[in-house]
């Protein structure tokens, strides 16, 4: 999608289509309140052409709620699309991105291919936090997971403009909307290697894609395979890959800043199992296809990588992703095995679908190895935390305060939403096992915390934030801004994170 800033009255813009937000004014609560929608664009000629519409009740500026006027008076544009914030006090720069993504996906279907959208006036909407927002939702909205259908049709809107006023603030806006087109993008890239099927997404291709992304970014890369998991002594990592065909894959990315020489090196790990059967404790046969997405956690890493290597921030960075697949052969690890980790720690077996920390741990210990002074891990961990949390709020763990409070402050940014949950002994009590250090599940009890137990036993005392995606990494159903499907969930805020340093 083609993307554009442009500073122009909204009347005299000819396309196809316009859209505008609105939002519900009334302030007055009880029974006989009516919503008052108002639109926030301060061009008298489209506010004369919605007029009508909003006085008549038809619309009521919900959130994501849309109305489509054609040829409007006074306009040269030959739509005007109306699309709904809720509550004007409550209207946010996440308000505006979500009813960016909207608009797109509500143009797409109908045969548009341009859509210009009108950066929204209010006081709850400074100028360049919304145009970023905006660009973000509208990238997001373009992305449809339907690539291997025969009959695919393309209906991405071709072109995409935010048209601001003349009074804004050119050099803010113009910086925050490309920050929010590249920050869309890379949400998308991951969102793309999630989408992957098994069969096309390898470890080995995974692999591959990472490092023509980071060619193109200009990020140092290196991929590696067994033959330096068994030189790392990797025990963990590899013991989830040995009953698979396919080889694995330790991918590592590396940003360094010009001139920075000293602070901290942030390590981003990521657990990438293109596919995930269980392994000898194998899944149940039902929604077991969506185990393709069990390296969303590697793919949004892959993704902050991609969007830390264009904004430049001054700090270095290390992303790191364990890929492999869990498979059930001959040659699998069994329930009841050992295994040695990269840091000497040996872990007994109690179930082979508990992989995801296992490569983790191994990462996690990499990333130290390398130089990381603080760590983020992300994996689609454990069902527990889907039950904890269902499928709206990622899980959150952290062994420092005040490393999670920068993670708390990104998230004021990206708009995506985590809930920090506890650590503590009792819970690491849970993993102690009887004949080696660790077990690698503590049981059906708070597992989604002894699994960030786990970790904390690989992190140790360096400053680490664990999150576990596992409910909100795949959309069930598609929501009027984004389509069903991946979600690329965490990108934004390992991104923010990131730069707060």
């Amino acid at each position: 999608m083609q993307t554009e800033l442009i500073f122009a009255s909204l009347s005299g813009i000819e396309t196809e289509l316009l859209a505008v937000l609105a939002a519900d004014s009334q302030t007055a609560k009880g029974p006989d309140a009516k919503p008052s929608p108002v639109l926030l664009a301060n061009d008298e000629a489209v506010k004369a052409a919605a007029a009508a519409v909003l006085a008549s009740g038809e619309f009521k500026a919900g959130a994501n709620e849309t109305l489509l006027l054609h040829a409007p008076a006074g306009l040269k544009a030959k739509r005007l699309l109306i699309v709904g914030l809720g509550k004007v006090a409550k209207a946010t720069a996440h308000s505006a991105r979500s009813a960016a993504g909207t608009a797109v996906r509500f143009t797409k279907p109908r045969g548009i291919r341009e859509l210009v959208l009108a950066l929204p006036v209010a006081d709850t909407l400074p100028g360049a936090a919304s145009a970023r927002a905006v660009a973000e939702g509208a990238v997001v909205g373009d992305f449809d997971a339907d690539t291997y259908r025969s009959d695919r049709k393309d209906v991405s809107v071709q072109k995409f403009a935010l048209a601001a006023p003349d009074s804004t603030d050119r050099k803010a806006v113009e910086a925050a909307f490309a920050e929010g087109v590249i920050v869309g993008e890379s949400q998308n890239f991951a969102r793309t290697l999630v989408n992957e099927p098994g069969n096309k997404l390898t470890p080995t291709v995974l692999g591959q894609r990472a490092a023509e992304m980071a060619q193109e970014v200009g990020l140092q890369w290196e991929v590696h395979s067994t033959e330096k998991l068994h030189e790392l002594k990797m025990g963990a990592f590899w013991s989830v890959s040995q009953g698979s065909e396919e080889p694995p894959a330790l991918i590592v990315l590396k940003y360094q800043p010009e001139g920075v020489k000293e602070g901290p090196v942030l390590g981003l790990v990521g657990k990438g199992i293109t596919f995930d059967t269980g392994g000898i404790s194998i899944k149940p046969a039902d929604n077991m296809e969506k185990m393709k997405y069990d390296m969303a956690g590697g793919a949004a890493m892959l993704g902050a990588m991609r969007a830390i290597a264009l904004l430049k921030p001054k700090v270095r960075v290390i992303g790191i992703v364990c890929a492999a697949e869990n498979m059930p052969d001959g040659k699998a690890q069994k329930p009841g095995d050992v295994q040695t980790a990269m840091s000497g720690k040996t872990i007994e077996i109690i179930n082979t679908d508990a992989e995801g920390r296992l490569v983790l741990a191994d990462g996690l210990a990499y990333a130290k190895q390398l130089g990381a002074t603080h760590l983020i891990d992300a994996a689609t961990l454990t069902g527990a935390c889907v039950v904890a949390l269902g499928m709206v709020n990622a899980g959150a763990f952290s062994n420092d305060d005040a490393t999670f409070a920068k993670f708390d402050g990104a998230l004021k940014v990206s708009g995506e939403k985590f809930w920090r949950l506890p650590l503590g002994d009792e819970y690491m009590d849970m993993i102690k096992s009887d004949i080696g250090d660790i077990k690698n599940t503590g049981g059906r009890y708070g597992g989604a915390i002894t699994a960030a137990e786990f970790l904390h036993a690989f992190a140790e005392e360096t400053p680490w934030i664990h999150l576990d995606i596992a409910g909100v990494a795949w959309i069930e159903d598609s929501k009027p801004y984004i389509a069903k499907g991946p979600s690329g969930i965490a990108v934004r805020s390992i991104l923010e994170w990131v730069r707060s340093y």
